[in-house]
């Protein structure tokens, strides 16, 4: 997954093979350049912090997820596509398991990690069919990293081969996020029904106002409910 032939591949995986030995937060940029051989001035050509070595993983982890990540089936829900997606990250992210541990619980790189990790969960959706454009795409977004941070632990807890737990686990948030998110589409059709009644200049019925107050109301409270399953800038990568 690395080229190990570039300074990039090289630091990225000193970076990681460090993050297996000890604790993120105590490991400095120049000892991670000593580990890839190369020195400062080579490291800062790449990378200008800890934060954007794990940030280029995130982004080889997407391509190599990209790459294998079966395609939809006919006929297969969107949640069952994306189960076998999230599943074929954890195996991509296998070999390094014990590097992410230290470098979760260090807790050092979450808001800078941050966007990738949102960049990252729209190219999952994206693999399993799902858009993840506009306003809805966003909130898919956001609540399918809120999905993975907690999965994410619960993977790294995981000491059957079989990964029972995590399958559980992922399973049983997509399941709730299916219906989150159903409620969400809908919320969101009526929203952008009404508005296109007003651009037309036609007035919406009393049923109409009061159908766009209840659904705004109701998108509200899905929207917060994925949130309550984890921090999202607490999964790394």
């Amino acid at each position: 997954m690395l080229d190990m032939g570039t300074n990039e591949g090289r630091i990225i995986s000193a970076a990681l093979r460090l993050a297996g030995e000890r604790p993120w937060n105590e490991i400095s940029l120049r000892e991670i350049a000593e580990a890839a051989g190369v020195n400062l001035a080579g490291l800062s050509e790449s990378f200008s912090s800890k934060s954007e070595i794990l940030g280029a993983f995130a982004k080889h982890v997407d391509k190599e997820v990209l790459a294998i990540a079966p395609a939809p089936q006919l006929g297969e829900s969107q949640r069952d596509a994306l189960f076998e997606v999230i599943m074929a990250r954890l195996d991509t992210l296998a070999p390094y398991k014990s590097a992410i541990n230290s470098i979760v619980k260090s807790g050092e790189a979450e808001l800078p990690m941050l966007r990738p990790l949102l960049a990252s969960q729209a190219w999952m959706l994206q693999a399993a069919g799902i858009d993840s454009g506009g306003p809805a795409g966003a909130l898919r977004t956001a609540g399918l990293a809120s999905v993975y941070a907690s999965v994410l632990r619960t993977w790294l807890e995981d000491d059957d081969p079989g990964l029972a737990r995590t399958m559980a686990a992922l399973d049983r948030k997509l399941r709730r996020g299916e219906s989150v998110m159903s409620a969400l589409d809908g919320a969101l059709g009526a929203v952008r029904r009404v508005k296109d009644m007003l651009r037309s200049g036609r007035r919406p019925s009393g049923a109409e106002n009061a159908a766009r107050s209840g659904d705004e109301c109701g998108g509200d409270a899905a929207v917060a409910e994925p949130a309550s399953s984890g921090s999202a800038s607490s999964a790394q990568p």
